[in-house]
C-alpha cells in the first residue's frame, strides 16, 4: 500500500487457493497486456482469453508470454473447448493448448448440448496433462437447472479432477447465478455455498454490485471471475474495504 491505513485486510499472497481473481481478456492488445502485467499482476491469478478469440488473436504467443512472465496464469475460455468438442476434435484441442504452452484447461457445456457423463470424461482425460477447471450453467436463458442439479454437477466435476468450479454468469452478469436484470439468485447462491467449499468455487461476477455482494456475503477472500481488464484495481479496492460498497465490512464495530 502507498499508505499503511489501519484495519485493511492483508492481501493473500500468490500463489493462492482463495481470494483469486480471474480477468477476462476480450481482445487486449499486446501493449495493454504489458500494462496489466506491469501494474496489476499481483492482483490477478488467471486471465481468460475469452470465448474463441485465441483462434484469431494476431500475437497470441507474445501475449501469453507476457502474462506468464508476470506470474499470471493464462488460459483459453470454455467456449473454445466447446468449439473443438462440437467438431469431434478433442485431440486437436489438446494439441492447440500444448502448442501455446497453456497449462490450464477449462471444460464447459454452456453453449452446446453435452451429456454430463461425457463432460466428466473430458475432465478426467485433460487432467492427465493439464490443470482443469470447469464451468457449470448454461449461456441459454431458456435452460434452467435446479439447485440440486447445480450441486450434483459441481460435486461430480470436482471429484473428476477440476480444481475449481466456475458458476456461469457470462460477461454480462445476467444469466446462471444471476437473473436477467443482473440481480443475484440468492436461493441458488446460498444453496451452492452451503454444499460446496467456498474456496473451490469461482463466482463469475462482472458487475460491481455483484462483486460487492459476494465480498459482503463471503468476505474479501472469495474467488471472483469474469472481471473486466479495467476493473482490476477497482475490485481490489472492494476486497480491501476501500470503496463505499464494502466500507464497513472491514472496520471494527466501534
Amino acid at each position: 500500500m502507498n499508505f499503511e491505513l489501519p484495519f485493511v485486510p492483508e492481501r493473500t499472497a500468490k500463489p493462492r487457493e482463495k481470494a483469486m481473481t480471474m480477468v477476462i481478456d476480450k481482445g487486449l492488445t499486446t501493449l495493454e497486456a504489458i500494462g496489466i502485467a506491469c501494474d496489476c499482476a499481483e492482483y490477478v491469478d488467471f486471465i481468460k482469453v475469452g470465448f474463441g478469440t485465441s483462434l484469431i488473436t494476431p500475437k497470441l504467443r507474445e501475449k501469453i508470454d507476457i502474462f506468464k512472465e508476470a506470474g499470471i496464469t493464462p488460459y483459453f475460455g470454455g467456449t473454445l473447448f466447446e468449439l473443438f468438442a462440437a467438431r469431434n476434435m478433442f485431440n486437436e484441442y489438446q494439441q492447440f493448448l500444448a502448442k501455446y504452452n497453456i497449462e490450464l484447461a477449462e471444460v464447459s457445456d454452456g453453449t452446446m448440448d453435452m451429456e454430463h457423463s461425457k463432460k466428466l470424461e473430458y475432465i478426467k482425460e485433460l487432467k492427465k496433462n493439464f490443470t482443469v477447471i470447469s464451468e457449470v450453467g448454461s449461456k441459454d436463458a431458456s435452460v434452467h437447472y435446479s439447485p440440486e442439479e447445480w450441486i450434483a454437477q459441481m460435486q461430480a466435476e470436482l471429484a473428476a479432477g477440476s480444481v475449481k468450479v466456475i458458476t456461469e454468469a457470462r460477461e454480462s452478469g445476467t444469466i446462471g447465478i444471476f437473473n436477467k436484470d443482473g440481480s443475484p439468485n440468492m436461493e441458488l447462491i446460498n444453496f451452492i455455498s452451503s454444499n460446496i467449499a467456498i474456496d473451490k468455487v469461482m463466482w463469475e461476477a462482472p458487475l460491481k454490485s455483484q462483486q460487492a455482494m459476494f465480498i459482503n456475503l463471503f468476505g474479501c477472500d472469495v474467488n471472483l471471475g469474469n472481471i473486466a481488464t479495467n476493473e482490476i484495481i477497482a475490485l481490489e479496492s472492494l476486497r480491501m474495504g476501500l470503496r463505499g460498497d464494502t466500507f464497513y465490512k472491514i472496520l471494527p464495530r466501534d
